[in-house]
Order: structure tokens, then C-alpha cells, then sequence
């Protein structure tokens, strides 16, 4: 007994390091040899097939055209900055941030990635996803709307705590919930960036879900600036909408083929569209970049 004290001590000091550094523990992968494990707090290079995409991600759309310049630059120089995953259990990750790096080199075919190593549970995951994007990445002002209200509904949070969170003052936190409240389809011009933030914040000055519609269409046909809208606002002229003299404004999909869209996007990592018609069928657009690409979504496709 007098010869096993002194082991228990040193065990013990060792603390959380002893934890990290054992492969068996929950913290830590079977990747590699037993000389160089995976470590939580280290940058380890891991295999892509052991990572999983971010449920919290905030953002929905990504441009295949910025995809694949970045996927150009990760085949030429390899992926210099690494993605940040959280640890879910023995060889499994999730992703946390560097959704578009990620993405870009399963276009180039990658094996393996740089990944920094954290442990996380869901409400941070959604915090640090949300702040990494909005201070990364190029959002929609709907994308970044919908991650604001996403951790006040998901992480009960209050506006004012929201705004310290997120490094914002908190009227520009509240300006940006306010955009959840227009039509559907003014959200969508926005999120298409067929109108800017400014021309939203000045169609929220009118009462009504219909006068808004009418001065939105008006915007996208006769390229009003935000000036002339705030001005129409303030005069309440926003006259009755004929037909049409100039592009028309984009059309939105009904919610539920919305939320199919979102969904097959997130499963096959792209950007899925679909268009449906007036008649109940219709199409559904896969877009692919290579022949790698191709042969991945026909494979999540067969599963």
C-alpha cells in the first residue's frame, strides 16, 4: 500500500493534462500513434470523412462560384488556415467554424485538414458559430436576423445580453430582428440583395405587410435609392402597383419547399434549388463542380 501513495499523488497532479493526453478518454482521438493523439486544445490534421457539418451553422447559402476559387487556391496551396471543430467522441467531430473552407476541400478531394480542437456543448456551439460568422464570413442581413433570434429563443438570452455577446451595440441588434418581421418575400430580396439593409430599415416604417409589398416592387422596378424610399415613407405615398415596367421582383418559395431546400442543402453541403410549379411538380437543381463532387453527392444521394 505504501508503494502505491505516492503514484496516486502524481496521477493526480497531473490533472487535466493526464486527461487530455490519454487516447482512451473521451477528449481525445485514436488518430495517428499513440506518440502523436489528437489532442483537445491542439491543431491536429484530421480525416474529412471524420467530420461532421455544423447543425448551428447560421449561414444557409454559399456562392459555388466563391467555392470554387477557394477550392482552387486550397489545390494549388493546400488549406492554410485551419477549421475549428468540437470533440463528439472517438475519431468524431463537428464543425464549428470554416464551414467554406470545409466545403472547399471536399470540392478538391482532400483526405485530410488542419482542425483546432475544442470541447463545446450546444449552446456554446451555437454562440461561437454565430460570432465566428459574423465576423468572417459575408452573411445576409436575414442570416444574421435568424442567428440573433436563434440565441435568444435557444439560449435564452435578452437583447441586451445579445449585443454584448456579439460585440454589437444593441440598437443594431434590435434593427436586425425588426427585418424578421417583413414579407416573405421582401426577405428574400434581401437575402438575394436585390434591395439593401437600408432600403428593409425604411420599409419597416410602414404599418402594414401590404403597403410593403407594393413600395418593395416599386424599389426593384424602378430602382428607387434609399432615400426616395424613406422619403415615400414619410409622405405615405406608395401608390397602387400596376403592371410591372421593369425586372421583376424575385419570387418566394412557399415555407415547407423552403424548408426542404435548407434541408437537402445542409445534407448534401451545396447549394440544392428547387422549382416547383403551379401544377405540383417540378425540378430540382444539384450543382456540382467537379468530378470528385459529383461522385460524392451521388454517394450521400445512394445513402
Amino acid at each position: 500500500m505504501a508503494d502505491k501513495k505516492p503514484e496516486k499523488k502524481k496521477a493526480l497532479g497531473r490533472g487535466l493534462s493526464a486527461l487530455l493526453e490519454n487516447t482512451q478518454t473521451d477528449v481525445t482521438s485514436r488518430i495517428g500513434s499513440q506518440d502523436n493523439p489528437a489532442l483537445v486544445g491542439s491543431v491536429s490534421k484530421l480525416p474529412v470523412q471524420h467530420i461532421e457539418a455544423n447543425p448551428f451553422q447560421p449561414r444557409t447559402q454559399f456562392e459555388q462560384e466563391a467555392l470554387t476559387e477557394l477550392s482552387d487556391s486550397i489545390r494549388e496551396h493546400g488549406l492554410i488556415q485551419p477549421v475549428t471543430v468540437r470533440k463528439m467522441g472517438y475519431d468524431r467531430y463537428q464543425l464549428v467554424s470554416g464551414e467554406r473552407r470545409f466545403r472547399a476541400s471536399q470540392l478538391v478531394g482532400l483526405e485530410e485538414i488542419p482542425a483546432y480542437i475544442i470541447v463545446a456543448n450546444d449552446q456554446a456551439m451555437l454562440e461561437m458559430a454565430l460570432v465566428e460568422n459574423i465576423q468572417r464570413e459575408n452573411l445576409d442581413p436575414i442570416e444574421i436576423a435568424i442567428g440573433y433570434q436563434r440565441l435568444i429563443d435557444e439560449v435564452k438570452l435578452t437583447q441586451e445580453e445579445l449585443s454584448r455577446k456579439v460585440g454589437k451595440k444593441r440598437a443594431t441588434v434590435t434593427n436586425y430582428l425588426r427585418l424578421l418581421k417583413l414579407p416573405a418575400e421582401v426577405q428574400l430580396g434581401l437575402r438575394n440583395r436585390v434591395i439593401s439593409m437600408g432600403h428593409a430599415r425604411a420599409l419597416l416604417g410602414l404599418d402594414s405587410a401590404e403597403a410593403q409589398r407594393a413600395l418593395f416592387t416599386i424599389i426593384v422596378n424602378d430602382e428607387l435609392s434609399v432615400r426616395q424610399v424613406e422619403q415615400r415613407v414619410r409622405d405615405k405615398n406608395i401608390p397602387s402597383v400596376s403592371t410591372p415596367s421593369g425586372p421583376k421582383a424575385p419570387e418566394s418559395l412557399p415555407a415547407d419547399i423552403q424548408q426542404v431546400q435548407d434541408n437537402l442543402s445542409q445534407h448534401l453541403k451545396t447549394n440544392v434549388s428547387l422549382k416547383p410549379s403551379k401544377k405540383g411538380n417540378g425540378k430540382i437543381i444539384i450543382p456540382y463542380a467537379s468530378q470528385h463532387e459529383l461522385e460524392r453527392l451521388l454517394e450521400l444521394l445512394r445513402g
